[in-house]
């Protein structure tokens, strides 16, 4: 056990965290705003929004990233007088200092190809691999694709009808998620400040007020926003040292959304259109790597059924923080790239017989990168375990089961298995 003046002073150092990371918000400063969206659609969607390096810099992003980054670099120094270089305490809030001094970087660098190079740094690139030898990330999407564009051109699993009204949404979703989060009093609210469908803080659900939803979308959000990005920032604000872990580095961005992910497809709320939306978004960002523009994009969206306002959001996704012609912002690839890290990760912990650790991934906003240094400081007593924790991560024996499972169908030749059973289906 560490010393109790240590705690202390940890949950000191991590209170100042927490205060120089409050005022980074990294989407409210690379979003495009709603009169570039109303600009494009007077020109008939024929030419690339008026996005430069000007448009960033006269918005202003509320501090001065030279003198935050700055503060930054005093409080890493401090923490590691105070606590010690070798402590895994000073190791994981060091780490969360370097990561937000980067972030500010990338946010000085919008409207430049400095911006793509720093957010490749903090979310990875599309071509990235696991494994040498093994597919990129890229080439995964285009395997996912495959199987669920079949789906979809069949059309036997049609989409649920949009047809509640954001304002009927919200009393709906905060039903649900005020029942299945019993303890953790979340609000569900409108927005008309958002580019997504909705939106998690740290203890309420945003929902754009444009736009309608479906039961199934609803649901979505429950598990997704709700059981995951709520869940892991207040069990992060529960912790009584490292209050830090309250708080989302890109890095612990790729565990959430993964884990987001997973959380929606275990609990059968995801559907075919909702992967092939995630799978989208790393051929979006792949294609401007290789020099795709903004309206390319649009018309792929298009051409792909999605309606002119769904394509321009999805398509303003991959550029935000860049120029319509520039290199893209690269978050998006998170979602699958994470739910690749966190299925794995689970998958070894099953081989292994220490599935008993996988709740530490809900006790905060984490990396999987940083999985064995949270699990040495939770047997220190230095973090607790988490108090929400939703039902499939609660009763760890169905997960268990069904990845151990899974594990051992993947192992068969789908080809082999395609042969034998194609013909019941001619």
């Amino acid at each position: 056990m560490i010393d109790k003046a240590l705690l202390l002073k940890t949950r000191e150092l991590s209170d100042q965290l927490i205060a120089l990371q409050t005022p980074i918000r990294i989407l409210d400063a690379i979003n495009w705003d709603k009169q570039t969206k109303e600009e494009f659609f007077r020109q008939k969607c024929q030419k690339n929004p008026l996005i430069d390096r000007a448009y960033y810099q006269q918005r202003d992003l509320g501090f001065v990233p030279s003198e935050l980054r700055q503060a930054f670099s005093t409080l890493h120094r401090n923490i590691i007088n105070q606590l010690g270089q070798l402590n895994p305490i000073a190791q994981y809030m060091g780490k969360m200092c370097t990561e937000y001094k980067t972030v500010l970087s990338m946010l000085e660098y919008r409207g430049t190809p400095e911006l793509h190079d720093l957010s490749v740094e903090l979310f990875g690139h599309p071509k990235d691999l696991f494994h040498a030898g093994e597919p990129s990330l890229s080439e995964l999407a285009n395997m996912l694709d495959k199987p669920l564009q079949n789906l979809l051109i069949a059309d036997i699993l049609p989409d649920d009808p949009k047809n509640i009204a954001a304002v009927d949404a919200v009393r709906i979703l905060s039903e649900q998620v005020n029942a299945s989060m019993a303890g953790i009093n979340v609000e569900v609210m409108l927005s008309d400040g958002i580019v997504s469908d909705a939106a998690a803080g740290a203890n309420n659900i945003k929902l754009n007020q444009d736009v309608k939803f479906s039961q199934r979308e609803l649901d979505i959000l429950e598990v997704h926003e709700g059981w995951i990005h709520v869940g892991t920032t207040q069990n992060g604000l529960a912790q009584p040292y490292l209050t830090c872990l309250s708080k989302g580095t890109p890095s612990s961005t790729i565990t959430q959304e993964g884990l987001a992910v997973l959380t929606e497809i275990i609990t059968l709320k995801s559907t075919p259109r909702r992967l092939s939306k995630l799978v989208n978004r790393i051929q979006a960002v792949t294609k401007v790597i290789d020099g795709a523009e903004f309206v390319d994009i649009y018309r792929d969206y298009v051409a792909q059924g999605l309606s002119k306002d769904d394509s321009y959001t999805l398509a303003q996704r991959v550029f935000r923080g860049s120029t319509p012609t520039g290199l893209p912002f690269t978050k998006d690839i998170a979602y699958i790239k994470g739910f690749v890290l966190v299925y794995n990760l689970i998958r070894v912990a099953i081989q292994l017989g220490r599935i008993d650790r996988l709740p530490l991934l809900l006790v905060g906003k984490i990396s999987i990168d940083d999985f064995r240094l949270i699990s040495q400081l939770h047997d220190l007593g230095v973090i607790e375990s988490p108090q929400f924790v939703p039902p499939h991560f609660k009763d760890l024996r169905g997960l268990a089961t069904w990845l151990s499972f899974g594990r051992f169908i993947g192992d068969l030749s789908f080809e082999k298995l395609e042969n034998d059973y194609k013909p019941l289906f001619l």
